[in-house]
């Protein structure tokens, strides 16, 4: 079931080799920050986000599932979680995460489940 939380969905509109870099996430709830560097890699898509002040500095990894919209004409990224659930997400660091195969699986578990590693639904 996981295996797709790093692929694009066929309806959000993403070509690939297109450049992300800049543009707005946009969570169900209202903007989460911008594009700092992204993947089309096949089966390992993915966004970091910096979210400026929102969470005061810090960056996110979205997997390239949970985008529903791109909108290159307004150059934002249309995602379908809410600001809570992302910032609730597994804390990522670009040097210690990015190419970290076990904090990949913590999160594809989180966006599938929507519940925290080792956590529960309570």
């Amino acid at each position: 079931m996981t295996e797709h939380v790093w692929s694009y969905q066929p309806t959000a509109g993403h070509l690939t080799g297109t450049d992300l870099t800049g543009y707005k996430v946009e969570a169900t709830d209202g903007t989460i920050g911008k594009v700092d560097k992204h993947s089309d890699e096949a089966g390992d898509a993915y966004l970091v986000v910096d979210t400026g002040v929102w969470i005061f500095g810090k960056e996110v990894l979205l997997p390239a599932s949970t985008v529903v919209r791109i909108d290159t004409e307004d150059e934002r990224i249309f995602v379908n979680r809410r600001k809570e659930q992302i910032k609730n997400a597994p804390e990522f660091h670009r040097d210690k995460h990015l190419g970290d195969v076990g904090y990949r699986e913590e999160l594809s578990a989180y966006y599938v489940t929507g519940v925290p590693f080792g956590g529960s639904h309570s």
